[in-house]
């Protein structure tokens, strides 16, 4: 299970040549007006309490109704169990391919024991993997501001485990995106192949057969940016 509640965030972010709009919540906390089931069952999205909830499967992903080009974005979230794997995919077709999600770029947002619950031949990954990972899928290319092979990881390690709040802040602009996490800019990509598309929620839960595998939480806000007159 994973859960989302919106709330307007006014931010004030100084970009020469840009104009921020103003800020619109994604998620009305009341219904999933504004957002299109992608390819998950009718029951995996739901509301409760003021929050969007996801159980976690079939892995898939839910859509804005309207494309995005620059955009600032601000996202809250928390998982509830132990590597828990949740993201949200930027300038997405929104189309899925054979893993079942789209392509775009992803923003990840995975929960800190994910590393020690998929080890390979007994190593622990990287930790690079669980702070905010940037990096183009289903063909989108990407330039990495951090590189780690064809992904850009975090400059610092900020995330916090389960049952805490981590806040993303994405500011994309012309194939370019930085990620804040938790208050500090730490993250990067640039000509991004793909610089238009919806934004994509997407949850897998570790356990297909649990109706309450995990929570994730987050509250949604977008700001478009403008360019500004000359």
């Amino acid at each position: 299970m994973c859960a989302a509640a919106a709330s307007l965030v006014l931010v004030q972010h100084t970009l020469p040549g840009y104009q921020a709009g103003e800020f619109h919540d994604l998620f009305n906390g009341r219904d999933l007006t504004g957002w299109v089931n992608v390819n998950t069952d009718k029951d995996t999205w739901s509301v409760k309490d003021g929050m969007l909830i996801c159980k976690g499967h079939p892995i898939g992903v839910m859509r804005t109704e309207k494309q995005y080009e620059n955009f600032i974005l601000h996202v809250e979230w928390m998982h509830m169990e132990p590597g828990g794997n949740s993201g949200v995919f930027a300038w997405s077709d929104a189309k899925p391919q054979e893993s079942r999600l789209p392509n775009g770029v992803e923003v990840q947002m995975l929960e800190l024991d994910w590393v020690n619950l998929h080890k390979v031949s007994g190593e622990t990954p990287p930790l690079a993997y669980v702070h905010g990972e940037l990096f183009g899928v289903g063909g989108v290319e990407t330039t990495p501001d951090n590189p780690r092979g064809r992904r850009s990881k975090s400059v610092e390690n900020r995330c916090k485990g389960r049952g805490e709040w981590n806040t993303y802040d994405v500011v994309a602009i012309d194939g370019v995106i930085k990620l804040s996490v938790n208050g500090k800019f730490v993250n990067g990509i640039s000509r991004s192949t793909q610089k238009k598309g919806y934004l994509c929620l997407e949850w897998r839960a570790r356990k297909s057969t649990s109706e309450t595998s995990g929570l994730w939480s987050c509250r949604l806000a977008s700001q478009p940016l403008n360019r500004r007159p000359r």
